[in-house]
């Protein structure tokens, strides 16, 4: 069993997202950007997403190695993970199953911890 956490202030991400145009493009995928975009306090949302997606690559092992995209966080309420790309095969490659994935935030943070069974459990 892998596990991963973090923990992220909302206010950076709704700077990243107010200063610089490519953030929301090059970190979420379109369902993600419609999803956060239609909540209304959107960067709470995404900072949710983003510590998901480094909680599951802290899981993985793969740290900085994946592909913001390549980890969408999915579903409601209960999140899911899909992987694609490199960071899938990356999570063939370790023998990772399935992963579970649970997030919070308050007004001024949001946290996310991944749990990523070994494949066939």
């Amino acid at each position: 069993m892998r596990i991963g956490v973090d923990l992220i202030e909302i206010e950076r991400i709704r700077q990243a997202l107010e200063r610089h145009a490519g953030f929301r493009e090059r970190c979420f995928t379109e369902a993600e950007q419609a999803y956060c975009d239609a909540k209304p306090n959107p960067a709470q949302h995404y900072a949710g997403r983003f510590a998901g997606k480094e909680a599951v690559g802290k899981a993985l092992g793969c740290g900085v190695h994946f592909t913001w995209r390549e980890i969408e966080i999915v579903g409601r309420p209960k999140p899911g993970v899909v992987l694609t790309g490199k960071t899938l095969a990356w999570a063939e490659q370790v023998g990772a199953g399935r992963i579970e994935l649970s997030m919070t935030h308050s007004r001024e943070l949001a946290a996310a911890i991944a749990v990523v069974e070994p494949a066939g459990a």
